[in-house]
């Protein structure tokens, strides 16, 4: 297991962390949130060594995060962190042999990698020649050669096709599979709900809300979608005790209040025209995300 435990960080005047705790568990793939500036690169860079808490700290297996502990953890950046002038093949075996690997297995898992990703170049094309896309798959390559024991990952999906990011959520799942903890940032929300096994939102350098995805939306505020026949427009917007938040065509999405009855909606509703579609909408994690850090 990795845990961030209490975690506190200020550059200068400015509070980046504040307290912030949360548990990444064996086999678990995590889904790290936050807006721009809301801390989640600065602990990563914490639990690598990068930066220094102020208080609170990072374990794993229940022992602090240490130089030796390191050595298992796949870590990915946000920002590029390969040599742009060196081959990628070189610079993966490169690394597989800093963590330990021979030789001849360093050359197979980066030959197995490459084309499992699908990454596009030249026998003798350069980190820098290689488009967005297949460097950041090289990027993830090298976070993940070395077989770690734990993986952090900051924007792994940034600049990916569809058809990459089916690959490295393949690539990411059989890693927990495995027992292996991952934690990754992400502003891709959809893909966090559909891959994550549960999520954190922080905001502020604090966690405000966590959970599966269904736990999170049962948190969240009733919505109901109701399409009326025949009803005049706008009559969502005299219904007591709900708020009109989403129009589409004749379909209204409705915010109501906890302790308004259904059943009162429902005959506000008939009294304007035909019921042709009511139902509870489910929250998407997007929905969800924006009410936390918006709280």
């Amino acid at each position: 297991m990795l845990e961030f435990d209490a975690l506190t960080k200020a550059f200068g005047d400015k509070k980046v962390l504040r307290g912030l705790s949360f548990q990444v568990r064996p086999g678990e793939l995590y889904g790290f949130c936050g807006a721009n500036g809301a801390g989640k690169t600065t602990a990563m860079r914490i639990a690598l060594g990068m930066l220094a808490a102020d208080t609170g700290e990072v374990r794993f297996e229940g022992r602090p995060v240490d130089s030796a502990s390191r050595r298992l953890i796949g870590y990915m950046p946000e920002e590029r962190g390969l040599y742009g002038k060196m081959r990628p093949r070189d610079q993966l075996v490169y690394f597989a042999r800093l963590s330990g690997m021979g030789a001849r297995e360093a050359k197979a898992h980066a030959d197995e990698w490459i084309e499992r990703l699908g990454v596009k170049m030249g026998p003798k094309d350069v980190l820098d020649k290689l488009s967005l896309g297949n460097q950041q798959k090289v990027q993830l390559i090298a976070a993940l050669i070395h077989r770690p024991g734990v993986l952090i990952l900051d924007e792994p999906f940034s600049g990916l096709d569809p058809v990459a990011s089916d690959a490295m959520a393949q690539a990411l799942t059989e890693f927990t599979r495995d027992g292996v903890p991952v934690v990754f940032s992400s502003h891709q929300l959809d893909l966090v709900e559909r891959l994550c096994d549960r999520v954190g939102i922080v905001r502020d350098g604090a966690l405000v809300a966590e959970g599966t995805v269904e736990e999170l939306r049962g948190s969240t505020t009733r919505r109901l979608e109701i399409a009326l026949e025949g009803a005049p427009a706008g009559w969502a917007s005299a219904v007591a005790g709900a708020r009109v938040v989403e129009t589409r065509h004749d379909r209204y999405t409705l915010e109501v209040d906890e302790q308004v009855p259904v059943r009162e909606i429902l005959s506000a509703a008939q009294a304007h025209g035909d019921i042709v579609h009511f139902a509870w909408r489910e929250s998407s994690l997007t929905e969800i995300f924006r009410e936390a850090v918006a709280a």
